[in-house]
């Protein structure tokens, strides 16, 4: 039957700011540190040499490189972890300087020296749909994303800044965005109008609906 899963609490980390260390820099890493960058890290390098993208970045200002092995004290004062490395004797070395200080550790193809892992990913502007499989198969994983990526058109972000913006509405006129029919709402074609370019009429059925729910 294969591998266990991991069960794990799916969230949504706010790293802007935080300091994260991921210990590799090839290739793995760049993929790892990529997602980093764009979620506003505080992003630290550790490894003795660095691929082209990884120089790249520090070149650029964009990380700090650390040129050297891993040692547990990169961990101080970290938020997370990575480890991206062939390299098993330094997986278990971060993991136990992660346990040692509450800091949570990934390690790329290594579940047993993770206390978090990753899922795929689609993103289209604020909407975010993950898929995971607790570590048991990240192809299917990508598979299940690619099947998503291809249905989630940029339509949506415009569908979503409509739902937001009603949402604010009923909030600042003293409703309960609760109560709405919001289900309603989606089910009405709206989403259709907006990908033939029909914005307005999709806002004006969104708030037909939502006043029909309310009434």
């Amino acid at each position: 039957m294969g591998r266990p899963g991991l069960g794990g609490y799916p969230v949504n980390l706010l790293l802007e700011g935080r300091r994260c260390v991921v210990v590799g820099a090839g290739r793995i890493a760049a993929r790892k540190i990529g997602a980093l960058l764009e979620a506003g890290a505080d992003v630290v390098v550790v490894a003795p040499e660095a691929g082209t993208q990884v120089a790249e970045w520090a070149d650029a200002g964009r990380l700090t490189w650390v040129p050297r092995r891993f040692e547990p004290g990169d961990l101080d004062e970290a938020w997370l972890a990575t480890t991206a490395t062939a390299d098993d004797a330094t997986n278990r070395e971060v993991f136990a300087a992660g346990e040692a200080r509450r800091v949570f550790v990934n390690s790329a193809d290594d579940p047993t020296h993770c206390s978090f892992t990753l899922m795929s990913q689609v993103r289209q502007g604020d909407l975010v749909v993950t898929v995971g499989t607790g570590g048991r198969s990240p192809a299917l994983a990508t598979y299940l994303r690619n099947h998503v990526r291809d249905e989630m058109g940029p339509e949506y972000t415009v569908l979503l800044d409509l739902l937001s913006e009603a949402r604010e509405e009923m909030r600042a006129d003293g409703r309960s965005s609760e109560d709405a029919d919001w289900q309603a709402a989606l089910d009405s074609g709206m989403l259709d109008l907006i990908r033939r370019g029909r914005v307005a009429e999709a806002k004006e059925l969104l708030l037909t609906c939502l006043s029909s729910s309310s009434d």
